[in-house]
């Protein structure tokens, strides 16, 4: 069954989208990226949600949800979802991140090892060979050539109702965090998965985030832009249940 709860922390909003099983499976966290929303995760929720329990959030000041007043960094944010997760009652999870998604739970499971069981880095950023902001949105735009039209139209709705201003703030963070620092801290197991044509993470980059915990591993689904779990989720999801299966808890 799937609902709909929202979780007010002060002025900062979220909103859960949950598919809960009552059966053996697994606990699945989906955090999307910058500007976007739960909807460029709602393909690969429907596949893991036919074996899992499932949430996939809203980020306050994204997929139409309030601004917070006070600006929030990766680690203040980070700290916001384990305080999410605290209230829900949910946890360990499996924290799947996409885009700058993967440094809010890479932050998350640094912070809150307790409510993370493994990290899903999906498309991680920002990759050191363009980690400006003229050089991100090179990347981005050479990227949305290579996206299916569903993709772009989302995306493109997604950044008009999140606004420039909260866009420009999160980016900000975005480019100042250390992800490939942070990640050597990991005390859980970590995938990094990239399509295998995203402008966005390069191969290299990816490949250097996995080797740099203890417990990692990439892999590439070929033929894919930077929203991979949107335009193959199925092939996602094996990758996914792969390596869990191959690294337990």
């Amino acid at each position: 069954m799937r609902n709909i709860r929202t979780i007010d922390l002060d002025d900062r909003r979220f909103r859960v989208f949950s598919s809960e099983r009552v059966s053996a499976g697994r606990e699945f966290l989906l955090v999307h990226g910058v500007g976007i929303s739960h909807r460029l995760f709602s393909r690969l929720h429907g596949v893991l949600s036919a074996e899992h329990s499932v949430h996939t959030l809203d980020l306050p000041g994204f997929g139409g949800l309030p601004k917070p007043s006070t600006d929030r960094d990766v680690e203040a944010m980070a700290a916001d979802l384990g305080r999410v997760l605290d209230r829900l009652q949910i946890g360990p999870v499996v924290a799947v991140g996409d885009s700058m998604g993967t440094q809010w739970v890479v932050e998350l499971a640094t912070q809150r090892p307790d409510l993370v069981s493994h990290v899903i880095a999906i498309g991680p950023v920002a990759d050191s060979r363009h980690r400006s902001l003229l050089e991100q949105a090179t990347a981005l735009g050479l990227d949305s050539l290579r996206e299916p039209p569903s993709a772009n139209a989302r995306v493109f709705v997604e950044y008009a109702r999140c606004g420039p201003r909260w866009y420009a703030q999160q980016v900000r963070h975005m480019l100042d965090y250390p992800i490939e620092k942070r990640v050597a801290e990991l005390s859980v197991p970590l995938l990094v998965l990239r399509g295998g044509r995203d402008p966005i993470a390069g191969p290299e980059w990816s490949r250097d985030i996995a080797r740099r915990t203890a417990r990692g591993r990439f892999v590439e689904v070929a033929g894919h832009p930077h929203l991979v779990q949107h335009t193959a989720p199925e092939p996602v999801a094996r990758e996914i249940e792969a390596f869990l299966e191959a690294e337990p808890m």
